[in-house]
C-alpha cells in the first residue's frame, strides 16, 4: 500500500538519505519524493512510498525519527505519485476547455497539492453559493464563508464557527485563494493535515491566478 509521509529533516547534505536509508529498514520503498518548503536550515519534504502488506504505517514514522533532526508533520494513505508537472498539464486542460474550466481545476487541484478535495465558492449577496467542487468535495458546503470576499492566499482557522463539525471532527486542514478577483475562490481541504505550508499557498495563489488570467482572457 502506498503512503504520503511528509518529513521535516536538516536541510543538509545526506539527511534525505539517512531517512531513506531507515525506512528501508522497515520494508519501505521510496517512489518519489517532492520538496514542499526550504528555510531556516530545515527542508520540509513529501515521500510516497511503498509499505509491504502487513505492515503498519507507524513503522515509517518510528523508522523516520529514528534519523537525528527528523520530524514527522503525517503520514496517510496516498493513490499515485507525485508529480510537479500536473500544474501545466491542468492549465493546459483549463484553455482547451475554458467552458468548463472551473470544474477543472476544482477536480485537479487535490492532486497538485495532495489535499483531500477542493471547491470553487463565489459569494453572492448575503451567503456564497458552489460554483464547481473535486469528486470527493463535501456535499453541503457551508453557505456562510465569514472570509469570503478573499483578497489573497491564505491558511484558514480550522476551528472557526463557520467550520462544519464534520470537517473538524476529521481534522480538516484549509486553506484558499480568490481566483481571480475578491468574490470567487478556490477553497481546498486537506482530511486530517498536515497543516498547509506557506509555499503551498503561495503555489495554489499562483495557480488560480494562471486559471484566472486563462478563463477571462
Amino acid at each position: 500500500m502506498s503512503f504520503l509521509i511528509r518529513v521535516q529533516v536538516p536541510d543538509s547534505p545526506g539527511s534525505l538519505g539517512a531517512v531513506a536509508s531507515a525506512l528501508g529498514t522497515v520494508g519501505a520503498d521510496i517512489l518519489s519524493v517532492d520538496i514542499v518548503e526550504r528555510g531556516n536550515g530545515i527542508a520540509v519534504d513529501d515521500l510516497v512510498v511503498e509499505l509491504p502488506s502487513g505492515r503498519l504505517p507507524d513503522a515509517l514514522i518510528t523508522a523516520a525519527e529514528s534519523v537525528d533532526g527528523v520530524e514527522v508533520d503525517a503520514v496517510r494513505p496516498y493513490a499515485g505519485v507525485l508529480d510537479t508537472h500536473r500544474e501545466l498539464e491542468l492549465v493546459e486542460q483549463i484553455a482547451a476547455q475554458p467552458a468548463s474550466g472551473l470544474e477543472l481545476l476544482a477536480e485537479g487541484v487535490p492532486r497538485i497539492v495532495r489535499a483531500g478535495w477542493s471547491l470553487v465558492v463565489q459569494h453572492s449577496g448575503e451567503a456564497a453559493r458552489r460554483v464547481a467542487a473535486s469528486t470527493a468535495a463535501p456535499q453541503a458546503p457551508p453557505e456562510d464563508l465569514p472570509w469570503l470576499p478573499l483578497q489573497r492566499a491564505t491558511v484558514l482557522d480550522a476551528e472557526a464557527d463557520w467550520v462544519p463539525a464534520m470537517w473538524r471532527d476529521l481534522g480538516t486542514e484549509l486553506a484558499a485563494t480568490p481566483i481571480g478577483k475578491p468574490d470567487r475562490a478556490l477553497l481546498v481541504g486537506r482530511p486530517g493535515g498536515p497543516m498547509f505550508r506557506a509555499a503551498e499557498v503561495a503555489r495554489l495563489a499562483h495557480l488560480a491566478g494562471i486559471v484566472a488570467v486563462v478563463l477571462d482572457s
